[in-house]
């Protein structure tokens, strides 16, 4: 990619940042940072797990580290495979959006931005559920989740649009990936277990 190209990303990126930023409003900023936050979401983990658990039986043990190591490899990467080695500043870092960039409660987050670990984290988080429960209401509810979290962030000024769509195919791979891992365990080891197979649901 030549760098004339580049830049004009970067300034497409920067530009969508702006917009989307600049679309606040007292009422807006306290409803994106409720939906970005963490703690706010267990419950809806738990009902996944529930869900996973009823649905796979005592599998479900087998199937829950399978499920941790996929969201701990897209956290992981995204930091280390990603943030720490390109560095791109958050928005709210950026000498040059210094004043541009509205922040809701003084929060920016570390230094980096590149890519974003919200969209990273929530899209491997969808992906891996999906493919375990295989409904596709389910599928579809799970994509718009982490599409508005992934939204949230930039609304918020702390990743740019292509932080979030980055970050968002990476923990598509990561999830993907891991449940690739989890049939080929399946197929080698599980089904032949008796006591995996007789507390399976017809």
């Amino acid at each position: 990619m030549e760098n004339n190209e580049l830049l004009n990303i970067i300034s497409l990126d920067q530009q969508l940042l702006l917009y989307i930023n600049s679309l606040n409003s007292p009422f807006w900023d306290e409803v994106m940072y409720v939906i970005s936050g963490s703690l706010v979401w267990v419950p809806l983990y738990l009902a996944i797990l529930t869900f996973t658990a009823i649905r796979y039986r005592k599998k479900f043990f087998v199937i829950l580290p399978f499920i941790i190591l996929a969201i701990a490899l897209a956290d992981l990467s995204s930091v280390h495979l990603f943030k720490n080695i390109v560095q791109r500043l958050r928005p709210c870092h950026e000498p040059a959006l210094e004043g541009l960039v509205h922040i809701v409660r003084g929060k920016c987050g570390g230094a980096y931005s590149f890519v974003s670990s919200h969209a990273a984290n929530c899209f491997c988080a969808a992906t891996v559920s999906s493919l375990f429960l295989g409904k596709r209401w389910f599928s579809t509810a799970m994509v718009c989740w982490a599409a508005i979290i992934g939204y949230s962030r930039i609304y918020l000024g702390v990743h740019y649009p292509g932080d979030v769509i980055c970050g968002a195919a990476l923990g598509f791979i990561v999830g993907w990936g891991v449940f690739r891992l989890y049939e080929i365990a399946d197929v080698r080891v599980f089904s032949h277990s008796a006591y995996f197979t007789t507390s399976m649901k017809t």
